[in-house]
């Protein structure tokens, strides 16, 4: 039992970590649903504390995940209809089944939204470009947290070892 579960986990860490590039899966969480497989093994004590930890961690850096592309094209200058047309533009480029819909729905909403507010191009531009660049930090946080729990997923069965393979 403690190796299907310990064999489960380490799949769903490697769907997480792929998770964090594709928009279709939610990375993080299901990274954390390996970390959740080792403690499920009868082997490992079960730690509540960190669980818990990494569990609203992983729900947090999801929603986070929504709000970055528009964060970044306020940081960029954009106004309120520049982060309304990023939010839109990024749940249209998850539905939408265009090649890059998820890079290309923030920046054309963003863009989009500026040019009903400011008209000039040069401002609508700039706030898509803010947009780009909230999405390439948001998958960076992701990639990077899934891979912080694939580690503590490899720690914890280093410290285990024995007692799940003997």
């Amino acid at each position: 039992m403690d190796i299907l579960l310990v064999s489960i986990g380490f799949i769903l860490m490697l769907v997480g970590i792929l998770g964090s590039i594709l928009p279709v899966l939610p990375g993080v969480p299901i990274s954390w649903l390996g970390l959740l497989m080792i403690y499920l093994t009868p082997s490992v004590p079960m730690d509540w504390l960190f669980l818990s930890i990494t569990g609203v961690l992983a729900i947090f850096l999801y929603v986070l995940d929504y709000i970055i592309p528009a964060i970044g094209t306020k940081r960029f200058g954009g106004s309120r209809y520049g982060m309304i047309g990023a939010t839109v533009g990024l749940l249209v480029g998850i539905i939408a089944p265009i090649p890059f819909g998820i890079i290309i729905g923030p920046f054309a909403g963003a863009y989009l939204g500026e040019l009903l507010n400011t008209k000039t191009r040069h401002n609508a531009l700039k706030a898509a470009f803010g947009s780009f660049v909230g999405f390439l930090a948001s998958t960076f946080m992701k990639l990077f947290a899934s891979f912080v729990y694939l580690g503590l997923f490899l720690w914890k069965i280093y410290q285990n070892w024995g007692l799940l393979f003997s």
